[in-house]
């Protein structure tokens, strides 16, 4: 069983104590320890357009959705719905809101409940409860039909989104999603284990882990370890690590290779070639990691498995096509969305 008991005060003062003390050196980068903190809220942290919030209750806590709506001046009918992924908010998806709204659609990029300026309670995670969630900004917006952007943990998300309210989804692109492969071969942990191990993240580790993602490293991604250096400053980063280990324990529950076949919408899948990322990895030996995240593989095995699926493979690109290659992911979700009319 998984023990989802929050830390007691004591330990997690302790354990953020022994994480800035850690931070204190940084490799190939800054390491932050003068710069200004951040709450879990992000409260100072700039997104490319105004964050509006969505207050409703969970498991009868209030909490505040974040989000943007990005409206175009010529429009042309059309909304398009951004899912990120675990470890990024929906500033992530600058580039695609500008180019999108440019191109006459609407597009709404909320941060999910537990992620960038959303609140961050501690309660069970579950994608069946982010996708409710996500309807009930979509009935608060009065949008009807979306077409569905979803990359790694948002992938994941986007599907279920997808299975339990297709007629709300018009069309859905998968961009490098997490799930595409078994994750019951990796151990489960305990969360009170991967609180241990956020806590115990420095700006180093932290740059080395997103560098994982990104073939050519870009000074630009940087703004990733900055974010999470400048939380971990903050006398709420327990919190913060309490809910990304809750998250975490959501992606591995909340497989998605059952629903492929089951999906009844148009689909895209672009998988970007380089991509080797393997969700757990540090907890599962190397002869179980070896054969996993192979991206080629998985988009082509994802593809056969989803009805009618379109797959676009971006050669030289790793886990986030929409940042590495923006221009041609546009250019593809446009053929891909026009195609279908």
């Amino acid at each position: 069983m998984t023990n989802r008991r929050p830390l007691s005060r004591s330990l997690a003062t302790l354990l953020l104590c022994c994480a800035l003390s850690a931070g204190a050196q940084s490799l190939d980068g800054p390491n932050y320890a003068n710069a200004e903190d951040l709450g879990t809220a992000m409260e100072n942290w700039s997104y490319p357009y105004p964050v509006q919030m969505l207050q409703f209750e969970m498991e009868g806590r209030p909490v505040r959705m974040a989000y943007m709506d990005v409206k175009p001046q010529n429009p042309n009918g059309q909304t398009l719905l951004l899912m990120h992924g675990k470890n990024f908010g929906s500033d992530y998806w600058a580039n695609t809101l500008k180019a999108m709204s440019t191109y006459g659609y609407r597009v709404i990029a909320p941060d999910q409940i537990g992620f960038g300026k959303s609140s961050k309670p501690e309660l069970r995670y579950s994608f069946a409860t982010l996708a409710e969630n996500t309807t009930r900004l979509l009935e608060h917006l009065k949008i009807g039909r979306v077409t569905v952007i979803g990359n790694s943990m948002g992938g994941m998300l986007a599907v279920h989104f997808a299975r339990r309210y297709p007629e709300r989804v018009a069309a859905l692109v998968l961009e490098n999603p997490l799930g595409l492969e078994d994750y019951a071969v990796i151990p489960a942990q305990q969360t009170s284990e991967l609180v241990r191990l956020e806590m115990a993240q420095t700006p180093a580790s932290y740059r080395n882990f997103v560098r994982s993602y990104f073939p050519v490293w870009k000074s630009e991604y940087e703004r990733f370890v900055e974010q999470f250096a400048r939380v971990q400053l903050s006398g709420d980063y327990p919190r913060f690590a309490l809910v990304s280990a809750l998250t975490y324990q959501m992606i591995y529950e909340g497989p998605i290779l059952n629903e492929l076949p089951r999906l009844t919408v148009p689909t895209l899948l672009v998988i970007g070639q380089n991509d080797r990322t393997v969700f757990g990895r540090r907890f599962a030996p190397p002869e179980v990691v070896r054969p996993m995240g192979n991206y080629p593989v998985l988009g082509r095995t994802a593809q056969m498995n989803i009805p009618g699926a379109v797959l676009k493979e971006f050669n030289g690109v790793g886990h986030v096509p929409h940042l590495e290659q923006p221009e041609r992911f546009h250019a593809v979700v446009m053929d891909f969305i026009y195609g279908k009319k």
